[in-house]
């Protein structure tokens, strides 16, 4: 079977999975806010918004590792099997 190697842009799936995953921001956002209103630090908002960042390159990082593996247990070879079958008795290349 024909192996897919995909060699993308790592940047891509970064941006395409933090738009995925805006709502994972929202702590980020509400401190934002907080900083406006009640004069919190704004170091609290950069932080959850580094935080989000790495939490998304945690589960890319994860999800990445799980389909490679996924895709190499997927790939072992079946072991050869005896033709069982009467009417092709000559045409069996495994047993030889």
């Amino acid at each position: 079977m024909k192996r897919v190697r995909f060699n993308g842009n790592g940047m891509l799936a970064l941006l395409i999975n933090l738009l995925l995953h805006l709502e994972w921001s929202i702590p980020a956002w509400i401190l934002l806010i907080l900083h406006f209103l009640i004069g919190l630090s704004v170091l609290w908002f950069w932080a959850a918004l580094a935080a989000w960042i790495c939490g998304i390159l945690l589960w890319s990082y994860l999800v990445g590792r799980l389909y490679g593996w996924a895709n190499r247990c997927a790939d072992t070879p079946d072991p050869p099997k005896k033709n069982v079958n009467p009417y092709s008795v000559g045409n069996d290349k495994h047993s030889k």
